[in-house]
C-alpha cells in the first residue's frame, strides 16, 4: 500500500497525461535494442566462453531457474518497493550484465545471462502491470502490434550487426546495449507513470502471489494462454541459441544464424497485418495455424543432420509464425486478468520466459547428452508446437471477437479453456 500512497501523492494520475499506444511502443523499441544487439551474440560468447554446447546447454538451465526464482520474487518486493523502482532496478542489472560480459570469463560470463534475465523479467512484470493499467482490454492487441512494428527495426539490424562487430571486438555489442539500457530508463522516467493506477485500497495484506497460483490453475484459459507463451518462447530458444551453435559446428559460419534472426525480424514490420488477418480468421483458427505452421517447418529443419542448410531455411520458415504468435499469442491470458490481480498474474505470465529458459535448455541438454544431434532438439519442438496446435482447438471460438463478427463465429463454446 506504500506504493500506491506515494504514486498518489506525489504523481496524483489526474495530473499527468496517462501513457498511450505509442508511449509503451517507444519503450518497448528501446527495450529491444538491448535485447536484439546481444540476442545473437550471447549463444556465441557462451559457446567461445564454456567450450561445448553441452555445458552452453547447462548453464542456460540453470539461469533459468534462477530467473523463474526471481520473477515469482518480484511481487513480493513490489509491495515494499515502489513500481517505479522496480523497472529502474531491472534496468540497472542490465548495465551490470554487460559490465561482466565486458571483463569476461568462465564464471563471469553466465552471471551476466543471468543479471540480464532477472532484468528481463522484472521489467516485463512492471511493464505488463502498467499496459493492464492503461491500455483497456479491447486495445491491448493493437498495442501489442505497435511495440512489435516500433521493435522490428532493433530486431532486424541488432543480430546481424552485433555478430560483426562481435568478430572484431568481442566488448562492442554489450558497450552498445548498456548505452541503450540507460536510454530506455530515461524514456521510462520521462513517461512518468509513478506507480501504477490504485484500483482499490486492500483492507488487509495481500496474500503471497504463490497463493495466485491456485487462482491461475482454477482459470484454464489463464492456464492455456501460458503455456502457449512458453511454447513460443521455446521456440525462439531454439532459434537464438541452438541454431548459432549448429551452424559453427555444421561449418556454415557463426554469420549465418544472425542474418537469419535479423531476416526474420523484418517480419515484425508485417504485424499489423498479421492482427488484421487474426481478426478476420478468429483467434483460435489463428492459433491453431500459427502454431502447426511452426510444428511442421522444426520438423523441416531437423532434416539438417543431413542437409545443414535445411535447418536454417526450417526455422527461418517457423519464425513467421512466431512472429505471428507475438503478435497475438498473448491475448488469451491477458484478457481473462482480473484487474485487481494484474501485478501477481503478470508475475505468473511473466514466468513463461524462465519457465521456457529451463524447459528447452533442459531437454536440449538430455537429447545432446544422450546423442549429441541438435537436430533432434528441432524435432522436439516440432512435437511440442504440434501439442499446442491441438490445445488450442478449445479456445473459446469466440475469444477476442468484437461484437459484429461474434455471430460470424457461430460455433459451439468450449467449456474446457474458455
Amino acid at each position: 500500500m506504500a506504493d500506491r500512497a506515494d504514486s498518489t501523492i506525489l504523481q496524483p494520475v489526474l495530473l499527468r497525461p496517462s501513457p498511450g499506444f505509442r508511449d509503451f511502443a517507444t519503450l518497448g523499441g528501446l527495450e529491444a535494442s538491448v535485447r536484439g544487439t546481444l540476442v545473437a551474440v550471447w549463444p556465441l560468447e557462451m559457446y567461445a566462453r564454456l567450450g561445448s554446447k553441452a555445458s552452453v546447454s547447462w548453464a542456460y538451465f540453470v539461469v533459468g531457474c534462477a530467473s523463474l526464482a526471481a520473477g515469482l520474487a518480484v511481487p513480493v518486493l513490489a509491495r515494499h518497493i515502489p513500481r517505479r523502482w522496480l523497472y529502474t532496478m531491472g534496468a540497472g542489472l542490465y548495465v551490470i550484465a554487460m559490465v561482466l560480459a565486458i571483463v569476461g570469463g568462465v564464471w563471469l560470463t553466465p552471471l551476466a545471462l543471468l543479471a540480464m534475465g532477472i532484468g528481463v523479467v522484472t521489467n516485463q512484470i512492471c511493464v505488463n502491470a502498467y499496459l493492464m493499467d492503461y491500455i483497456s482490454r479491447r486495445d491491448l492487441g493493437r498495442s501489442e502490434t505497435l511495440r512489435m512494428f516500433y521493435s522490428a527495426l532493433p530486431w532486424a539490424i541488432g543480430p546481424a550487426v552485433s555478430v560483426t562487430l562481435w568478430q572484431y571486438w568481442q566488448p562492442f555489442p554489450f558497450v552498445i546495449a548498456a548505452c541503450a539500457s540507460l536510454l530506455m530508463l530515461a524514456k521510462f522516467w520521462q513517461l512518468r507513470m509513478g506507480n501504477g493506477k490504485a484500483i482499490t485500497r486492500a483492507r488487509s495484506t495481500p496474500p503471497h502471489p504463490l497463493a495466485y497460483l491456485g487462482r491461475f490453475r482454477a482459470q484454464p484459459r489463464l492456464v492455456a494462454g501460458w503455456m502457449f507463451a512458453v511454447m513460443r518462447s521455446s521456440g525462439w530458444w531454439i532459434f537464438v541459441v541452438y541454431l548459432p551453435i549448429f551452424c559453427v559446428e555444421a561449418g556454415l559460419g557463426d554469420r549465418i544464424a544472425g542474418l537469419a534472426f535479423a531476416t526474420s525480424s523484418l517480419m515484425l514490420f508485417l504485424a499489423p497485418r498479421m492482427l488484421r488477418l487474426q481478426h478476420r480468421m478468429t483467434l483460435r483458427r489463428s492459433m491453431i495455424a500459427a502454431f502447426t505452421g511452426a510444428a511442421i517447418c522444426f520438423a523441416l529443419a531437423s532434416f539438417g543432420a543431413w542437409w545443414p542448410l535445411m535447418a536454417v531455411g526450417g526455422i527461418l520458415a517457423a519464425s513467421v509464425f512466431l512472429v505471428s504468435l507475438d503478435a497475438f499469442g498473448s491475448l488469451p491470458f491477458l484478457m481473462a486478468v482480473k484487474p485487481g490481480e494484474r501485478t501477481e498474474m503478470s508475475a505468473i505470465f511473466t514466468s513463461f520466459r524462465d519457465v521456457s529458459g529451463i524447459l528447452t535448455p533442459g531437454v536440449a541438454f538430455l537429447i545432446l547428452l544422450a546423442t549429441g544431434s541438435i537436430p533432434l532438439v528441432f524435432l522436439a519442438s516440432a512435437i511440442g508446437m504440434a501439442a499446442m496446435a491441438l490445445l488450442a482447438r478449445r479456445l473459446n471460438p469466440r475469444l477476442g471477437v468484437g461484437p459484429g463478427p461474434r455471430a460470424v463465429a457461430g460455433q459451439k463454446v468450449s467449456p474446457k479453456v474458455a
